[in-house]
């Protein structure tokens, strides 16, 4: 019998009782790391122009636009929500799968919690958790050992509409039959690639929008009856056949379903970029504070990559250096190397149209050179970070790091995740009131005790 089957059966059967402390904890954080980025997202370019674009389709207004307040239908406000919330990369990654997780889940969970109505907090942690298990899962099982970005595939995108069904299908109270459907409706609209990267357009924030309308209208379709392929992941087309020629590992895929939850293993971002990044920063960090190194020292600068890296996110060196908009710049190495050097510190100001203009920064890409480890990292995990320094005085600082800070070796505590949202909160389109955000923060730490959702929407639209 097809995987699928299981997947459904764990939706149905688990209830927030089943889930282990540590997989609530992260599931909180998660939450509020995905809210807080969503509504830095807000103020990007081309979330006005979608807000516009969907306020013009118009249709019954049944969920709420983060920031905005605009009321839309239930799969276009959560798809506002997900681009949003993927429009400054600051989104959680699960490092070994290669996608972001909670912007599949969560705003899914929000919209669907506004159209069903009196959804509570541990309602939204469990449909939240199981969500993030599953995408996390089908990431992982797909060509095991190998560098998942050399597949060309945008795995949130791809494996988002089949997540997202999950998730809806379990807040409106599905049976098996009704959530294989939703399912296999969401397969049968999965896409997403990387050439958005390389081409460092819009389409890339777009995506988990697009899944997560999908994955919504999916399970809406399945409630009114409609029907979807029943092995939608293992049969002759399903999607690990068709978009992977068979490549994948059954056992990866369901060992555990329903004991283990992946989201323990998802990595929360300080950094506003491509987490394959962070590595590289915190090295440079380092090597700055352990040999008191100041812009002006510096004579050369040497990155070395490996080849999944290398691709995406230091070739070609003229763009990675020069970035021609946000989207280069978020998916740069050498650029976000070059920021910590020259002001000590990566955030969401170093990423703006003004940012990637800035003389002091653009010189010192400028003395970066990317070097191509031709072999393995050895680990199915993001490659490590490995940069040199060179003074003009001839002294050179070395580091290569392997665990990024935000990784599941490295967490961040829930008063660190509060920092950032704070910090995202301030960057929203709209002004929002800081007892706001500071009651929505209360209100997350302790969300199993919420009545309904909403409350906190409310809070921040």
């Amino acid at each position: 019998m097809d995987a699928i089957y299981q997947f459904a059966r764990n939706f149905i059967e688990t209830d927030y009782e089943d889930l282990p402390r540590d997989v609530v904890e992260i599931t909180k954080k998660l939450i509020l790391d995905q809210i807080g980025v969503a509504l830095a997202g807000s103020s990007k370019p081309g979330i006005k122009e979608l807000l516009e674009l969907l306020v013009e389709w118009g249709g019954r207004e049944e969920a709420t636009t983060l920031c905005y307040g605009n009321r839309l239908p239930a799969p276009h406000a959560a798809q506002m929500n997900a681009t949003m919330g993927h429009a400054v990369d600051y989104d959680d990654t699960h490092d070994t799968a290669m996608m972001h997780t909670a912007v599949i889940a969560v705003p899914t969970c929000l919209a669907m919690a506004e159209y069903r109505g009196g959804l509570s907090g541990q309602e939204f942690i469990t449909a939240a958790a199981l969500g993030i298990d599953m995408i996390s899962r089908l990431g992982l099982a797909t060509s095991p050992g190998t560098n998942l970005m050399k597949t060309g595939w945008h795995f949130t995108t791809l494996y988002g509409f089949m997540a997202s069904a999950g998730v809806a299908g379990k807040i409106l109270g599905f049976d098996e039959d009704k959530l294989v459907n939703a399912f296999g409706i969401g397969y049968h609209q999965g896409g997403g690639n990387g050439q958005s990267v390389l081409d460092g357009v819009m389409t890339k924030r777009l995506g988990p929008g697009f899944a997560v309308r999908g994955g919504i209208a999916s399970a809406l379709m399945a409630n009114k009856g409609l029907t979807g392929a029943r092995n939608s992941l293992e049969g002759e087309f399903g999607i690990f056949n068709v978009y992977h020629r068979g490549s994948y590992d059954p056992k990866v895929l369901t060992a555990d379903l329903g004991k283990h939850f992946e989201g323990v293993n998802v990595s929360i971002k300080p950094y506003p970029c491509c987490r394959a990044i962070h590595p590289f920063i915190d090295a440079t960090k380092e090597i700055i504070s352990e040999y008191k190194i100041k812009p002006e020292d510096v004579q050369e600068i040497i990155v070395t990559c490996h080849e999944g890296n290398y691709k995406v996110l230091a070739s070609p060196l003229e763009v990675k250096t020069r970035p021609r908009n946000l989207i280069d710049a978020q998916f740069s190495i050498p650029w976000a190397v070059a920021t910590v050097i020259t002001r000590g510190k990566v955030v969401m100001e170093n990423y703006t149209e003004a940012a990637i203009k800035s003389r002091d920064i653009l010189d010192m890409a400028g003395k970066v050179k990317v070097e191509l480890d031709p072999k393995p990292s050895g680990k199915h995990v993001v490659d490590p970070g490995e940069v040199k320094i060179i003074t003009k005085s001839g002294e050179a600082g070395y580091k290569r790091m392997d665990d990024a800070l935000g990784s599941p070796q490295k967490p961040l505590t829930f008063a660190e995740c509060a920092v950032k949202f704070r910090d995202c909160a301030s960057s929203a389109v709209k002004k929002i009131a800081d007892k706001n955000v500071d009651q929505v923060v209360e209100l997350i730490s302790g969300l199993e005790k919420v009545p309904d959702i909403r409350e906190i929407v409310s809070l921040l639209s």
